[in-house]
């Protein structure tokens, strides 16, 4: 998910994020589950994970095959607000990436519908380069993918990635995803139209993938 749905110009003022209740909760709209792995914890953003993300998401490393993140710990703050209106709204879905033993967040998994019943969806991800090849990506997006197949009863998952950004089409074909064609010219980042990848994943994919991951286990 290269181009990110959030559009800072469209969504200038701050609101406060709801909070996410403590109880386990069975509509992934009222509040997201907590996912949990041996190496990493996927759960709602908080206001309290702005100035991590600033930090580890604004870097040119990060940043350069993505839509432009918000730039300030504000802009953060007003990013996680619109998450969860967006999550409410049944339209969307984004988990913080936590490692075991921390508090704050240090990337982000997306899930966005593309259609009106949330059957086909894409995906992205971003996440701070220092936690880059120590297996948490992997995990984490067994993790999205349990959700995505399991809970919102996606049946087609999409993901782009410019075919310059190796790093994130080398992550999509290891957890399983099927290159189906290239976007020419799809994809517009600091003034160059760049090609993109389309990645896909089927529910059918998941399922049979599953049996060799193991549980997962969601609070």
């Amino acid at each position: 998910m290269e181009k990110m749905p959030y559009q800072p110009d469209l969504d200038p003022t701050p609101m406060a994020a709801p909070a996410v209740p403590a109880t386990v909760v069975t509509d992934w709209r009222q509040a997201l589950p907590v996912l949990t792995g041996s190496a990493v914890t996927l759960r709602e953003l908080r206001m309290s994970d702005a100035a991590s993300l600033c930090a580890m998401l604004t870097t040119e490393e990060v940043s350069r095959f993505i839509s432009p993140p918000p730039t300030t710990v504000e802009g953060f703050e007003r990013f996680i607000a619109w998450t969860h209106r967006q999550r409410a709204a049944g339209q969307y879905a984004c988990f913080a990436i936590v490692p075991s033993g921390a508090e704050t967040a240090v990337g982000l998994f997306q899930l966005r519908t593309l259609d009106t019943v949330f059957e086909v969806a894409e995906w992205g991800f971003a996440l701070g380069s220092e936690y880059w090849g120590n297996g948490m990506f992997v995990e984490g997006a067994q993790l999205m993918l349990d959700f995505a197949f399991g809970v919102v009863r996606v049946r087609r998952l999409e993901a782009r990635a410019a075919l310059k950004n190796g790093r994130g089409n080398g992550a999509l074909r290891k957890v399983g995803a099927t290159q189906e064609g290239v976007l020419r010219r799809s994809f517009l980042r600091n003034g160059e139209y760049l090609d993109q990848a389309l990645w896909t994943i089927l529910d059918e994919d998941h399922w049979r993938a599953k049996a060799v991951w193991g549980p997962r286990v969601i609070h």
